[in-house]
């Protein structure tokens, strides 16, 4: 099922989705499987699955070599979809990938029978075109009309008779700006344009403060933005994020989540975890239809927060 529909058949009650990130290379595919075990029970509408760009290293011989450090996306979203009967979104990102593979990617989802997809521009400098001659969407404006020409049967090459490939759009959205823009407006100016190349949805950017998310919200249908945005919110459990989500992430950590993590270190994911119940209370009082949980590969916290909220 599309995400969009999901959002449509939760009516009154908000469900929670997940984000996670493949193993690293060389690690098994066991932590991934026994996360969405563990999750299964509490029905999640869909599972997000991050993507990440080859890095390129030189051998002994001076010679470019191009490595995932975390393969596996696509098939990490079929195997829980296929095995566990849950929807899974895959991410697309611009930076790091050609169009030729994006196209190979979404055919791949295609015949999974995934339908999700989240465009985004991910990590590193865009260039337009690549050493070997092949292009890249440099942002994710271009990815979503890539998705939106498969949509109507477009691929890269002309193919005659060739099918569509039908897949739900969604993208990311800034509640306290995104560090690339220069402006409030400008970030809201590109959601439109998103939205008119096919986006259906969107999911913020992580945020500790509801505030924030409720006033970006508002300013957006202000605005006339009217599709679902999707709050995301991200668990404070270790004690190296109380700076680096900041200088990552390029957001704020309320003073006060902050000063009582900072006098109580060993207790920071106790205290993480009872900041995101208040969060999700809140939000779920605010009548939100999904809230999306970044887990990244560990649901400890996380499941304390669902057994609470599940009294």
């Amino acid at each position: 099922m599309k995400v969009i529909n999901h959002i449509k058949k939760s009516g009154s009650n908000t469900q929670f989705s997940y984000e996670i990130i493949p193993p690293l290379r060389g690690k098994g595919i066991k932590i991934v499987l026994d996360m969405v075990e563990s999750l299964k029970k509490f029905n999640p509408p869909f599972i997000d699955v991050t993507s990440h760009a080859s890095t390129v290293s030189l051998n002994k011989q001076g010679k470019k070599i191009k490595k995932k450090k975390r393969p596996g996306t696509v098939s990490i979203c079929g195997i829980i979809q296929n095995r566990f009967n849950i929807d899974t979104v895959a991410h697309l990102a611009c930076n790091g990938f050609t169009k030729e593979e994006t196209e190979d990617a979404l055919i791949e989802l295609s015949f999974l029978g995934i339908e999700n997809i989240l465009a985004i521009s991910g990590d590193g400098n865009p260039k337009e075109i690549k050493n070997d001659g092949k292009t890249i969407n440099a942002y994710s404006l271009d990815l979503i009309h890539q998705i939106n020409d498969l949509k109507r049967g477009k691929y890269l090459t002309n193919i005659a008779n060739s099918s569509s490939i039908d897949m739900c759009t969604g993208i990311g959205a800034y509640p306290e700006n995104h560090f690339h823009s220069n402006s409030f407006d400008k970030e809201i100016s590109l959601i439109k344009q998103k939205i008119e190349a096919g986006a259906e949805y969107a999911v913020t950017q992580m945020f500790f403060d509801n505030q924030k998310y409720f006033d970006f919200v508002e300013h957006c249908r202000n605005e006339g933005i009217t599709i679902p945005i999707i709050p995301g919110i991200k668990i404070l459990d270790k004690p190296r994020q109380i700076d680096s989500i900041e200088k990552i992430f390029h957001i704020n950590l309320p003073e006060e989540l902050k000063d009582e993590a900072q006098k109580n270190i060993q207790y920071i994911d106790e205290i993480g975890t009872n900041w995101a119940i208040r969060q999700s209370e809140e939000l779920i009082n605010a009548g939100v239809p999904i809230i999306h949980y970044y887990l990244m590969n560990d649901t400890s916290c996380m499941l304390n927060i669902l057994n609470h909220l599940h009294k």
